[in-house]
């Protein structure tokens, strides 16, 4: 068994690592200068800037509800590694498009690049999971999966960062670059070809239902599947009002909005991490539902902590004024606290998609897995903006709903972890 960290010595993960971490920081730098700039420069109420990030969140969640079962198909059944570098050639034309909407300050443009980015993401989402156990040991394989969420979390605080610091002009040749040396670091990836034959299956719809319903009767993975949907839809609803809440109730910039965004995925990256140390190695659920819980008692503190915040008038804060503030630090302490335990949460459950399975029907899981989540996010970022449409709700009342969905999540986790660890042996899931 390598170290976590020793892994990055190696070339069957580093250049996977690098790929996908530029991957993740180009999608969030696009994203969040598109967001940014429409909430800062163009919106000027609660209820357009909500839709707007609701809408933005949806349309690069839909790929995946649409296209996740042809992705597991063709990782499944083609050279991985090859696909990624279809992939990330293709990422370099869709940033063109998206940094000629940045030039021009074209949102239709930028919106229909991230609709692009989330067709990208759709078909590299299967293949960077599903690689590790082809590429690592199995000791290793939770161990890859953590460096990998950890990583994808790293270059989420990096992009959102830069997109709202840089400017609009920089946003666009910067995307440009990053998607150019993600496809020079693709090349390197080693071979990892198919491991199966299978006749593939264009209509989206059909593949979609059978994938799920060949995937889903196995009781450890409708679990896990299950779980990590809810997390995901509540990490859509976090999305979705961060904005608003940080320009509307704390009354800070858009830098104050990506210190928030990025404290939350430094304390995902953290959180995997630790569970990661916790773990030593074994795939098991055993951590999740404190995990969880305490994720929820920190978003019910986060939420008063919201709703008390002292009111400003003027100019909305920068970051210095904002961190000058005493209450500023018991905010960022929710959120990384809040971060951390979500990281130690999810990352087990990844472990499960990729070792209960045998080898050759990893994608598809992960595909399937990818389906489900996004469908949860779709429904998790359109309810959202219907919930502060409530009279009498407002942002931070929001976040109970947070609350409720990390205690489904916590249930969904305890009767993973009543099923039992994943032995070393692999169950076979049916095609």
């Amino acid at each position: 068994m390598i170290g976590a960290l020793g892994l990055m010595k190696e070339r069957r993960f580093l250049p996977l690592f690098v790929t996908q971490f530029l991957g993740a920081f180009n999608d969030n730098l696009f994203k969040n200068a598109m967001i940014f700039f429409a909430t800062y420069q163009i919106f000027n109420s609660v209820e357009q800037e909500t839709r707007f990030s609701a809408i933005a969140t949806g349309i690069f969640i839909l790929p995946f509800f649409l296209f996740s079962a042809l992705a597991g198909q063709l990782a499944d059944t083609h050279d991985k590694a090859k696909i990624m570098r279809i992939i990330k050639a293709a990422e370099v034309g869709i940033m063109l498009v998206g940094a000629t909407g940045i030039f021009v300050k074209s949102l239709p443009l930028m919106l229909v690049a991230l609709v692009g980015m989330g067709v990208h993401s759709t078909f590299f989402g299967p293949i960077k999971y599903a690689i590790l156990p082809q590429h690592l040991a199995e000791d290793d394989v939770l161990g890859g999966t953590g460096m990998i969420e950890a990583g994808t979390y790293i270059a989420i605080l990096f992009g959102t960062i830069a997109g709202g610091l840089i400017s609009a002009h920089a946003a666009a040749f910067a995307v440009i670059g990053v998607a150019v040396i993600g496809w020079l670091a693709s090349l390197q990836i080693p071979p990892a070809p198919p491991m199966t034959h299978l006749e593939i299956d264009l209509n989206i719809f059909r593949a979609s239902a059978r994938l799920i319903s060949a995937t889903l009767h196995i009781r450890r993975l409708f679990l896990a599947i299950l779980s990590i949907s809810v997390f995901w839809s509540i990490a859509a609803v976090l999305g979705v009002l961060f904005p608003p809440l940080v320009k509307n109730v704390f009354h800070a910039q858009k830098d104050v909005a990506s210190v928030f965004l990025g404290i939350f995925s430094v304390g995902i990256a953290i959180g995997s991490v630790i569970i990661n140390k916790l773990l030593k190695g074994n795939v098991s659920a055993r951590y999740c539902v404190p995990s969880v819980l305490a994720m929820s008692a920190i978003v019910v503190d986060f939420h008063f902590t919201a709703k008390y915040w002292p009111t400003h008038d003027g100019p909305l804060l920068a970051t210095l004024e904002f961190v000058r503030m005493p209450a500023a630090w018991h905010a960022l302490g929710d959120l990384i606290l809040i971060a951390i335990t979500g990281g130690m949460f999810v990352v087990p459950l990844y472990a499960f998609l990729t070792t209960t399975v045998e080898k050759s029907q990893t994608a598809r899981t992960v595909a399937a897995n990818n389906v489900v989540n996004s469908g949860a996010m779709v429904l998790g970022s359109v309810g959202i903006f219907g919930f502060t449409r409530i009279p009498g709700v407002n942002v931070e009342d929001s976040l109970w709903v947070v609350v409720v969905l990390a205690l489904i999540s916590a249930w969904c986790a305890r009767k993973l972890h009543q099923e039992g660890d994943v032995p070393r042996g692999r169950d076979i899931c049916p095609r």
